[in-house]
Order: C-alpha cells, then structure tokens, then sequence
C-alpha cells in the first residue's frame, strides 16, 4: 500500500497591516482623479483628520504630502515607466490600481525610503484598498519598476535630447510635451534656460505670508514665526517666507487675518497697480476678478492708506464668500460682490485703478497644482481666449480717463498673456478705447530679469514665484 504525500500545512492568513499615511495619500490622489479636485484642497482637511488620531505625527504628515505631491509631479515620467513593466496598454489599468503603483514607483524612485520597504508598504496598501488579488499585480509591477534607478530608467523610456528635444525634457521633467513647447517659447533661450524652469515647477513651494499694510508689518511675522523658522521676503516689502513644515495659521497675525498666504509674484503685481501713476483722483479702486481674494485684501488695505475704496467683484458666489472673508477686518471703505465682469455692475469710468487677473490654464502655477500640467489640454486655451479677451475690453472701459488698468494672469503662455492684450487694444473683437503702455518694470525694484518691458513676466526659477504676467495700460480717451 502506497503511502500518500503529506501535504504542506497552508500558512494562516495575514490580515494586511493598514498604514494611516500611506492610504491618506491613496485618497487624496483617488480624489485628484475621481473628482478633478485639486491636492492643495483635498490634503489639508485629510490631514486635520488624521492628526486628530493619537499615532498620526508631524513626520506622518510631511511624508504624506511628499507621497501626494510627489506623486502628481512625476506622474507622466512614472507612467512612462511603468508602462514598460505591464502586459498591457496603461489605459487599461484600472486607475485606483495605478494610483498604487505611481505611489509605489515614487517611493522606489523619488524618495530615500529602502527598496524592500517601499515595495512590502505599497503591497500592504493594495491588499487594503484592492484586494490580495491585485496587490500582487502590484507586487510583480514594482520589483521590476525597482530594477533601476530613476537616472537608469530615464535612459531606457526618454528618447535622446538631439532626436527629439521636446519629448525628451517632457519625460525627464514630467511636463506634457505640449506644456513644455509651450513654455519655451515664451521663455526663448536655450536649453539651460528651459531646464531650470522645469526642474522648478518640481520644488516644492515655499509658503509666503503677506503682512497687509496698516493691519501688520513684516517684522511682525518675522518675530511671530520666529527668527530659525522665517525670512524676509525676496522683492515685497511685507513679504515673509516661512521654513519648511511652517504653519500658517499658528501664527497670531495670521489667525486674526491681518496676514495671509500669498505668493509674492502676487504681491507684486498688486503693488505695481497701486504705485502707478494716474492723473486726477486716485478714490476708487476695483478688483475685477477678486476670488479668492489675496490680491483684493492687499488693494484694500493699501487702498484704506490713502483714503480710497476698493470695490472686490467675483462671478462666483462661493468665491466671493472667500473675498469677503479675506477683507474682513480691513480699516478702510471697501465692499464684495457676486457679479460677472463681462456684464459689469457698475458704470464706465467709475474707477482710478482696475484690476482684472483674469482666469487662465494655470501654467503658471505647476509647483502648488502639480496635477494641472496632466489636467490641462492645448484646446484649454481657446476656451479662455474670449473670456480674458472681454474682461480687458470691460476692465478699459470701467476706467476713468488718466486712470489705470492691470492685466494680469498666471501664465507665461504668450496665448494668454501678451497676445490678448495686443488683441484687444487692435480693436479685435470690439470697439478699442484710447490707451497707452506704462512701464511696469520700475514698479517692481529690485526684481531682476523683467525682459524688454513694457510688461512684465515672472519665472520661477528667475524670481522664486509663480510666473505670473502683468500689463500696466493707461486710459487716455
């Protein structure tokens, strides 16, 4: 009688450990995509909750946010290489299943965490979010993504710079290409230039306060923050950086919205539309595109300096909520509301200074909304081309005679910036009022690399802020 093999006694079943950081970074990134939202709204609120956990630190949240951010960055060059590790086409992927894995590949190959944790955390992710089933898809993914490097796996998925520049910057830097064609030609120059501009848009933002004049000072958050966790502003006189990890609201002048957070190409733009010069009167003052309402809190409180009032207008009601917030407390005369600048409240030639900074794709702005670059699409442009269009047309219009109007956007796309106002004071489109150039790079002094003027385009790596445009036009008739 034959004997029958022992079996292998099967090992007891593992309940997957459950990492509070890690699936926080899952959710934020399935809401990113889910819901079109945005990670600098999604994060904050998720890590409110987390921290009310008892387990849940300072470190667990900083590592949280490079997960998230880390993670929409780099996307496009993740995808590239994971891409080369699947048996399939990526679109065929199920998304929460690539949301694992670009965490995964950001783990292995954007941060300093070992390969073995990086990969057995990613698993333990996917077998709570997915199921066992598929957390060993992404075990097979990843320890071929592990293979190499980020630098090794560059020269595997890039093509060489000399076939085809473009596409090349745009998988080393994570830019889609058309992003990337488009900021070199408004940025001209060669490739240096280029590179440091995208390796830019992928550093992490310093947080800028803006102390707003009457109501606080810069020396006030300096000593508020803290003399190790806090700096002068590069340019703005009320400008404070805070050091990495700082936290706003903790800071009193902040709490009591006297302060808020701003970038300083913000700033500047708003305080180069103060300073110029205007003939006559200088009482009435509008923000014609006002939410959320950072550029409208600094006009007003320089406003209330000089005995002006400042009238803050936002299509949208949620957002006009915003500017109110953001104003409230402000000493002098100034008032929000909910309408439409292309159907403008108010008569033509009511006001000494306008400002309209107007909606736009948001190029700008890739460091703090890393996941617009993937969002975006060229045909974007068209959409918003009459839109700033017309409110420029209504912006010259609202103006007084020797008063003036600031175009502004936070784009470098020459499609949005330099190309609508050129538009517009063509008399393409619509009857032009009579205006002329000011110069507005003497009202920024001290910033450098402005270019050839009249307007101004600001660069990340030039400036350290957003770039953000500007166009300073005198009404003359």
């Amino acid at each position: 009688m034959s004997q029958q093999p022992r079996r292998r006694p099967s090992k007891p079943y593992r309940r997957p450990q459950k990492d509070p950081v890690r699936i926080l970074a899952f959710e934020a990134l399935r809401a990113v995509d889910e819901r079109d939202a945005y990670a600098n709204l999604v994060l904050p609120p998720l890590l409110r909750k987390a921290r009310e956990g008892a387990d849940f630190d300072a470190r667990d949240a900083a590592l949280a946010t490079e997960l998230v951010y880390g993670s929409l960055r780099r996307q496009g060059t993740y995808d590239a290489i994971i891409a080369q590790c699947v048996d399939r086409p990526l679109r065929e992927v199920d998304p929460p299943v690539l949301d694992v894995l670009t965490l995964g590949a950001h783990q292995l190959l954007g941060t300093r965490i070992p390969t073995h944790a990086a990969v057995s955390a990613s698993v333990e992710l996917a077998r709570v979010v997915l199921g066992d089933g598929r957390a060993k898809f992404v075990n097979a993914v990843l320890r071929k993504v592990a293979a190499h490097d980020l630098d090794g796996w560059l020269e595997r998925v890039a093509p060489p710079y000399d076939e085809d520049p473009e596409e090349h910057l745009g998988i080393v830097h994570a830019h889609p290409r058309w992003v990337v064609s488009a900021l070199w030609d408004a940025l001209g120059g060669g490739r240096a230039g280029i590179e440091d501009l995208l390796e830019a848009d992928n550093e992490r933002p310093e947080v800028t306060l803006v102390a707003r004049p009457g109501r606080s000072t810069a020396e006030e958050l300096l000593v508020a923050a803290g003399e190790d966790s806090a700096l002068p502003g590069r340019w703005s006189p009320y400008a404070v950086r805070l050091a990495e990890g700082g936290e706003p609201g903790a800071l009193e002048p902040v709490r009591e919205g006297r302060a808020g957070v701003q970038d300083e190409g913000s700033q500047l733009v708003a305080l180069a539309l103060a300073n110029a010069p205007v003939e006559g009167t200088d009482r009435a003052w509008l923000d014609g595109c006002a939410g959320p309402g950072g550029k409208a809190a600094l006009l007003a409180a320089l406003a209330a300096q000089r005995g002006a009032a400042l009238l803050a207008s936002e299509k949208q009601p949620h957002r006009a909520r915003l500017v109110a917030r953001a104003l409230d407390g402000n000493p002098g005369p100034y008032a929000v509301i909910a309408a439409d600048g292309t159907r403008p409240a108010w008569r033509a030639g009511a006001f000494d200074r306008v400002l309209v900074d107007v909606p736009c794709t948001g190029l700008g702005a890739l460091r703090r909304r890393p996941e617009a670059r993937w969002r975006r699409r060229p045909e974007d442009l068209d959409g918003f081309a009459p839109l700033q269009r017309e409110l420029l047309r209504q912006a010259l219009e609202a103006v007084r005679v020797g008063g003036v109007v600031g175009y502004a956007t936070c784009s470098p796309h020459p499609a949005e910036t330099r190309a609508v106002v050129d538009d517009v004071l063509k008399g393409r489109g619509g009857a032009p009022v009579e205006v002329e150039w000011i110069d507005a790079r003497p009202l920024m002094p001290g910033v450098p690399a402005l270019g050839d003027g009249p307007d101004v385009q600001l660069w990340p790596h030039l400036h350290g802020t957003d770039a953000m445009y500007l166009a300073l036009l005198r009404r003359t008739g």
